[in-house]
Formats: C-alpha cells, sequence, structure tokens
C-alpha cells in the first residue's frame, strides 16, 4: 500500500528544484558525519552535490562564477542575504518549511540543513548535544562559503540556532526563533510538559500512536489543518525514523537548573 506522506516527498523534492534550491550532502569528516542541507543551486559544480572533506572551501566561489547571470531586474545571488531555516523536531528540513522556501528564494539565499538523524544527515559521533548540531551546521554553511547569515529556527532548531548565535557570533547577523527557548532546563521541561498535559519530552516529541501525533502537529502548527487518520499512520511510519538516536538527543537537552547559563548575545547593525 502506498504511503502517503513517502510518496508526498519525490513532488517536494521537484518543487524544491523549480525553486532554485539542489539537495547536497556534506562530508564534515571522513566517513564519521555528513549532513545534507537544501541550498541555492549556483553551489552545485561540475562534481556533482556531494561536497567532500577534501574539497576546497572556494568551490562554492567558482561555481557562483560560472552558474550565476546577473540581471538587472533579478538580484544576483551574491547580492541576496543568506538565511538558514533550522526545522524542530517533528520533522527534516524539507517537510518542516514546504509551505515558507516558495516565498523567500525569490528574495534570500536559502539553506535547509536536516540536523543529525533527520532525513538523510548522519554521524558516528556519540555527541547528541544541540552544541555538536549547531557545530555542523556552522561547518556546512562554511563549506558552501556562508560566512554571514540570518538564523531561522523552530523548536527544537530553534535550541541549536541559540547555540549556533552564541559559538558562532561573527557567522549569525540576527535570529528568529519560534515555540524554544535558550535552555532547556529541569524546570523550564516540567512546567513545559504539564502544560502541554504530557509526561515526558520522549513522549510528546516522539509518539507512537495517533493521538499522541495529532497532540504534537496540533501545538507544532499556527494553522490547525484536518487530515484523514490514514495520514497519520503514514507520517509516523516515515517521520520518526533513528528512534534511539533521537531520544538520545531529547537527553542531550537537558541541563539543570543550577547549571544553565544564559548566553549574553551582542547586538550588530544590520548592514555589519
Amino acid at each position: 500500500m502506498v504511503n502517503f506522506i513517502e510518496a508526498q516527498k519525490p513532488m517536494l523534492s521537484r518543487l524544491m528544484k523549480m525553486a532554485g534550491l539542489r539537495p547536497i550532502e556534506i562530508e564534515l569528516e571522513p566517513a564519521g558525519t555528513t549532513m545534507h542541507i537544501w541550498a541555492p543551486k549556483h553551489h552545485v559544480g561540475k562534481k556533482g552535490t556531494t561536497i567532500s572533506p577534501l574539497d576546497d572551501p572556494a568551490t562554492a566561489a567558482a561555481a557562483k562564477k560560472n552558474s550565476t547571470k546577473k540581471s538587472k531586474k533579478k538580484r544576483s545571488p551574491e547580492s541576496r542575504p543568506n538565511v538558514v531555516l533550522i526545522h524542530g523536531f517533528a520533522a527534516e528540513g524539507n517537510v518542516t518549511w514546504q509551505f515558507n522556501f516558495g516565498v523567500l528564494v525569490s528574495r534570500y539565499n536559502l539553506y535547509i540543513p536536516d540536523l543529525m538523524f533527520f532525513g538523510k544527515s548522519s554521524t558516528a559521533s556519540a555527541d547528541r548535544s544541540p552544541d555538536f548540531q549547531a557545530a555542523c551546521v556552522a561547518g556546512a554553511l562554511a563549506r558552501l562559503g556562508v560566512a554571514r547569515c540570518d538564523v531561522v529556527g523552530f523548536s527544537y532548531g530553534g535550541m541549536v540556532a541559540f547555540k549556533l548565535a552564541e559559538a558562532r557570533p561573527e557567522m549569525v547577523r540576527s535570529l528568529c526563533v519560534s515555540g524554544s527557548v535558550v535552555a532547556m532546563t529541569d524546570a523550564v521541561n516540567r512546567e513545559a510538559m504539564e502544560r502541554l498535559g504530557a509526561g515526558s519530552s520522549a513522549e510528546l516529541l516522539m509518539p507512537e500512536t495517533l493521538k499522541g501525533l495529532k497532540a504534537l502537529l496540533s501545538i507544532s502548527m499556527f494553522r490547525k489543518m484536518w487530515f484523514p487518520d490514514r495520514f497519520y499512520k503514514d507520517y509516523l511510519k516515515v517521520m520518526f525514523t533513528n528512534r534511539k538516536e533521537r531520544m538520545e538527543l531529547l537527553q542531550g537537552l537537558l541541563t539543570s537548573t543550577m547549571d544553565a547559563k544564559i548566553p549574553a548575545f551582542q547586538q550588530t547593525s544590520r548592514d555589519a
């Protein structure tokens, strides 16, 4: 029987390619860590859509020069602001941002990464912290020649975005974060679970039942949308893979209330 959610992915990929985005796999460590990211098509050169650790970071700049034609009516890729969209725990990058990329891609250079253990991103590292996820995003962007960007993070992706801004202030120009916190302390987690009626973050973010999935999507979506139960069943089958590793990611989020440190983010001018 056809899984409707799985069947939707090729169509979504085609739409993203029509919009000017391309899927790229970036090896951050040889045979260890690979990040899958949707990026503007001017990054794709003759070598294809895989960037290995041996590739020169200047490859992206060369690809831009060879594949970009400037137009008076349309801003060239070099002049557009770079915007990074970081997904939450409910789905990988392209699924999370499928209703957003179409209205943004003509004005910005969009980068939509899959965090580790989501989509096609994977790692052999035992590190499950949001700091590690942020380091992977920073590494992938650097390999693509992105020196400055605006970052949008949703839920879990918001925590990764905060860590990225903390670790790489010279890279992150501004942050836009929704449904997230700077640090998931014991106290914050307890209050959030009580308010949402969930026994634990794993129960909420890694549902195994239709009821649990509906509860998660009800707090994840601004505009409520009705779907038949068949769609929810299909979603459960394909969107919550790597359950063991994702459970470990949730454990890596929690920090003691006493040990939590809130970083002081430096505000800079828009054109800095």
